[in-house]
């Protein structure tokens, strides 16, 4: 049994997915299983794939369904990885050429049940951090806690125990195709913290077409997954004020886009929701004009 599988969510990346195909073929250890997720694809990335899998170059698992978004092809992703561990690479994203080597060693080395997984590091095709890199003087931390706390920037690479991730399934929403992922993620550091590792797991393009770019059309078409998403965060024991009271103002919003009256009513924190109505009323109408013709 293989210990790893690289899981990549795809839709419509044709063009750019032989990126990270190309990434996996350099590694300097093959023990993982590559899992492609395609979200509803009419690219032409099933002939893509198929032709991968009969060159035999690397166990390639494909598995095609009708389109939820990002968050419904990591609960596919969950559902169906067998190995110990898994890790997500986006499709317009690739590896180092050692960065298996490294995820295996580290975890044979420093792994046990007592934690879910490790944090490394993103970083752009020019070698530069994504953010920061990890405090040196912790072994672990939640996630949370990493950028709460202890400041660290930036998009991270996380490396999860599977058998953790099938917790938590992201809420499908009818018309909706976005979740924010770190809904699981943070449910996650409730019981378990993360191992660090100063290391480049991922190597990052943000496109055009990519969420990263197209946020605020994101809040305006996906009111129901947000207003969820900001609502869960709410909860979060290990959260100040201030960091409730951001997720109250989006939560407002959202609530706005989904002509939810009685979001108060629904809302696990009223007070700070109460409080954030003016400014959730004015980002809701900052984000409308901003979006006008989408």
């Amino acid at each position: 049994m293989k210990l790893l599988t690289i899981f990549t969510p795809t839709f419509n990346r044709a063009y750019c997915l032989h990126k990270c195909y190309e990434s996996l073929l350099r590694q300097t250890d093959r023990n993982f299983i590559w899992l492609i997720i395609d979200d509803g694809s009419t690219d032409g990335t099933k002939e893509l794939v198929k032709k991968w899998i009969r060159e035999e170059n690397l166990e390639i698992h494909y598995i095609w369904q009708e389109n939820q978004g990002m968050h419904g092809a990591h609960n596919t992703a969950y559902n169906n990885i067998l190995t110990e561990l898994n890790i997500c690479i986006d499709s317009d994203d690739y590896m180092p050429d050692d960065a298996v080597e490294a995820i295996i060693s580290f975890w044979k080395k420093h792994g046990s049940e007592r934690v879910s997984g490790f944090v490394g590091l993103d970083a752009y095709n020019n070698g530069q951090i994504v953010g920061s890199t990890l405090p040196e003087n912790l072994i672990s931390s939640t996630l949370f806690d990493l950028y709460n706390k202890h400041g660290v920037k930036g998009d991270k690479k996380i490396v999860y125990r599977t058998e953790l991730t099938k917790h938590f399934p992201y809420p499908i929403f009818k018309g909706e195709n976005y979740v924010g992922l770190a809904y699981k993620y943070y449910k996650l550091d409730q019981d378990y913290e993360l191992l660090l590792l100063n290391k480049v797991l991922c190597c990052v393009e943000y496109l055009p077409d990519g969420s990263s770019h197209n946020m605020l059309r994101q809040y305006k078409r996906n009111p129901k997954g947000f207003s969820f998403y900001r609502r869960e965060l709410m909860k979060l024991p290990s959260a100040g004020h201030i960091f409730k009271y951001r997720q109250a103002v989006h939560y407002v919003s959202s609530s706005l886009f989904d002509k939810n009256i009685w979001f108060l009513k629904e809302s696990p924190n009223k007070f700070f929701t109460l409080v954030a109505i003016p400014l959730g009323i004015t980002l809701h109408f900052y984000i409308k004009a901003k979006t006008v013709f989408s």
